[in-house]
């Protein structure tokens, strides 16, 4: 990955430069309750009941919203990214925390951190991820899921190795989790970067800038 900016440099940065929030954002302004069209009111009638709870108005449901068509294959695939694969929390929510890194997406960051932490992910492997090097003392499976997201991300090729080390720990099952994990929030991101959402919260600090 890139190297990070000065130590000093980001530790200034962090103190003067306050985080844009997710409410700032004006491109897919939240709609309300009364501008739905009957489609649209369906899917956020759907979405808010348990286990999802979500709210039609927060990223990136807002920006989903406005294709009544596209937004239930979207939340359907993310139920089972986020609750129904092969891979605990801890490495599910890792995944998705490399994919905020790559992207520098700070709404998903700043929502999934705690998320990991709740999985039982190290606080320092995500640190380390956060400044775009690979973390130590990362248990077998951890450093499987870690090499095989960097060289999608960063190589754009899967050596023999690595495949080998993700297929001993994760087998072919586990592996599409992780490429589909990677691949939604890839669209995830993609689109909270086009909304220009911020952090969804103010006690995770956002991700640092890296190095080009």
């Amino acid at each position: 990955m890139r190297k990070l900016l000065g130590a000093s440099v980001l530790a200034v940065l962090a103190l003067t430069t306050p985080a844009a929030r997710s409410e700032d954002a004006v491109r897919f302004a939240p709609l309300k309750a009364e501008e739905l069209s009957p489609p649209q009111k369906a899917w956020a009638d759907l979405i808010s009941a348990p286990p999802r709870n979500a709210r039609f108005t927060v990223p990136p449901y807002r920006a989903y919203i406005r294709n009544p068509d596209l937004a239930p294959k979207l939340s359907n695939l993310s139920d089972y990214l986020r609750w129904n694969t092969s891979l605990p929390p801890r490495l599910s929510e890792m995944a998705i925390l490399i994919t905020a890194r790559h992207w520098t997406a700070q709404y998903e960051w700043t929502a999934h951190y705690p998320l990991a932490m709740k999985g039982g992910l190290d606080p320092k492997i995500a640190d380390a991820i956060a400044r775009g090097t690979r973390p130590d003392g990362m248990k077998d499976d951890e450093a499987a899921l870690y090499d095989l997201g960097i060289a999608l991300y960063r190589d754009r090729k899967v050596s023999d190795a690595v495949y080998k080390a993700a297929l001993e720990k994760f087998g072919e099952r586990g592996i599409m989790d992780i490429v589909g994990i990677m691949g939604y929030y890839d669209l995830v991101s993609m689109t909270l970067i086009t909304m220009q959402a911020g952090s969804a919260n103010d006690s995770v600090p956002p991700l640092p800038a890296l190095e080009k």
